[in-house]
């Protein structure tokens, strides 16, 4: 039963000045349990009903019949407060987690297209921690949008044209080795960039010629095509075999180059819908007070971000019919988004309103900028291995060297660890990386959570037969097992705000909660007893609690081993 639902339903036939739409956007969970399980607020109300919200809660709450679902129905300090029958809430929450192979799956989405575009890993650049938060959010919000009934497509829009290229064609021309390369492939070409950069502030003049290089490119010169398609290709095997490891994946892996045959098609629409103007040899869109002017040609005739990726939108609408185009970037680029989706709404595309930008925070490393033009970076794969590395450590330590797969299990471990601090907090939120934060495994971390799931998978195993007939809902009524089964009844919303609001930190914390609650109830109660009543019942909330923790980490890129 969902009892969100039917409270909002008994409302809307006892409140004849309340939409249905109005009472479920007013109902919620109170903070504590003493206040209810479910509360609708009166206070927005006052105005219609010319009453103070007390007592207009009051009032309602007079007229209402207690209905069967419910124990009792409360008006506390403007609130309208809802008591579920702990009884029927727990026999019908356990039932539903463990009947519905797919549990917190809606159908919001209508199997409509989302697209995705994240990591946008950059040709010739190490994959660093740097670029983690990038891509976890992006592949979280994949699943989440998935588990929302909506088609995902994920798009790595390649970062492989820029005058960046051009660099280090000179700086491989000048100083590379192309039997060295294709030995230490990536590394050698970072090497090179940061080679590059150290040596212009020396000589000002190789960024004229980084420059003429990256034209080369753009003119279809034969080595400079050789050179980039070069790096390209050495680069695109480095990141697939990190993306596996990471599990990963994208639908289309498609550079930014490849926009540049529909560059000319994008400025005559643009031009078309008469908002191209000149200003100082550049054409740009006038945006109005509200930001600076979108640049889309520069004076010389050449494109920028902007126009690439109008581009890229129209590109995908026609081939996907998406109804939101997502785009996953460092917060830094909100100007930039903000410009060209203005653009889109300029040039009249009703499907510019399904356009988001989500700008993340930035990923520290003891408190310095991770920047691959200085060489100051941890790359994704040093760190996987540290993480693996640290988490044999603690298993070790810990008396746990004799499982099965210990050396998987110490690597979802440490891959969980560095997913879950991109992920617990807001994605604006800025990250600083600390080994010793990432890799704890009480608190709330990822290895938390996945410990929690392998303690949940040994009581099932250690309680070996139990009788489901036997389950005995009054054994969940008290205050510490109904709390967690409230947090079990609460994932599938949760799973709808996290997509709503675009956060995969929703799901990070409510697992935390989900966890916590659980190893209370742990703590509290003995499990594993003879008595196959109370032992089945408690099982079963034991594999509901696993089955939620399981699915839930999986939504945030999280595996769950059964045994650490």
């Amino acid at each position: 039963m969902d009892f969100k639902k039917e409270i909002a339903e008994f409302l809307d036939k006892n409140i004849p000045e309340l939409s249905l739409e109005d009472i479920n956007k007013l109902l919620e969970v109170p903070k504590e349990s003493k206040l209810g399980d479910f509360a609708m607020p009166c206070f927005s109300l006052a105005k219609e009903f010319k009453k103070a919200p007390a007592i207009i809660a009051s009032e309602i709450k007079d007229k209402l019949e207690v209905p069967e679902f419910l124990d009792k129905i409360d008006a506390i300090s403007g609130y309208l407060n809802f008591f579920v029958s702990r009884k029927n809430f727990s026999n019908q929450t356990i039932k539903e987690v463990l009947d519905n192979e797919n549990y917190g799956y809606t159908n919001l989405g209508d199997g409509k297209n989302v697209v995705l575009d994240y990591a946008s890993l950059n040709v010739a650049k190490p994959f660093h921690i740097g670029h983690l938060k990038n891509a976890v959010t992006g592949n979280s919000l994949y699943r989440i949008f998935n588990k929302l009934g909506y088609k995902s497509i994920a798009i790595n829009h390649l970062g492989d044209f820029g005058t960046q290229f051009g660099k280090l064609i000179y700086a491989f021309k000048e100083w590379g080795n192309e039997d060295e390369l294709k030995k230490e492939g990536i590394d050698y070409l970072a090497n090179l960039y940061v080679k590059f950069h150290v040596e212009a502030e020396k000589d000002e003049t190789l960024e004229d010629k980084g420059r003429a290089w990256s034209l080369k490119i753009e003119e279809k010169d034969e080595e400079a095509i050789r050179l980039w398609t070069l790096f390209k290709d050495i680069s695109i095997e480095y990141f697939n075999k990190l993306c596996k490891r990471m599990d990963l994946s994208f639908d289309e892996v498609i550079g930014e180059a490849f926009y540049m045959d529909y560059v000319d098609d994008t400025v005559k629409r643009i031009k078309d819908a008469g908002l191209l103007k000149e200003s100082e040899g550049a054409q740009i869109v006038d945006l109005g007070d509200e930001m600076a002017p979108c640049l889309i040609l520069r004076a010389d005739g050449g494109s920028l971000y902007a126009t690439r990726d109008i581009a890229a939108a129209i590109y995908r609408q026609n081939n996907f019919n998406f109804v939101k185009s997502i785009y996953i970037t460092g917060s830094e680029q909100n100007l930039h988004f903000k410009q060209w989706f203005k653009v889109c709404k300029m040039m009249g595309y009703d499907w510019a309103d399904g356009l988001v930008h989500i700008g993340h925070g930035m990923v520290n490393l003891k408190g310095e900028k991770l920047s691959t033009r200085a060489g100051n970076i941890i790359t994704l794969e040093q760190a996987i291995d540290e993480a693996k590395e640290k988490s044999l450590e603690i298993m070790i330590a810990n008396g746990r060297d004799g499982i099965e797969n210990k050396d998987e299990v110490a690597e979802q471990i440490g891959i969980g660890a560095l997913t879950f601090i991109n992920l617990y907090n807001s994605s604006n939120k800025d990250v600083t990386f600390d080994w010793e934060t990432a890799l704890r495994f009480d608190g709330e971390t990822g290895p938390y959570l996945q410990y929690c799931h392998a303690r949940c998978n040994s009581l099932i195993k250690k309680a070996g037969e139990i009788d489901m007939n036997q389950i005995d809902a009054d054994l969940y009524t008290d205050a510490t097992t109904f709390e967690v089964i409230k947090a079990l009844s609460n994932f599938p919303q949760v799973v709808i705000s996290a997509g709503e609001k675009f956060e995969p930190s929703f799901i990070a914390r409510y697992l935390i909660d989900l966890a916590q609650k659980f190893n209370k109830f742990y703590n509290e109660y003995s499990i594993v007893v003879d008595d196959m009543r109370v032992k089945s019942t408690r099982i079963a909330l034991v594999m509901a609690v696993k089955k939620v923790l399981h699915d839930g980490l999986e939504l945030i890129c999280i595996k769950a081993p059964n045994e650490m």
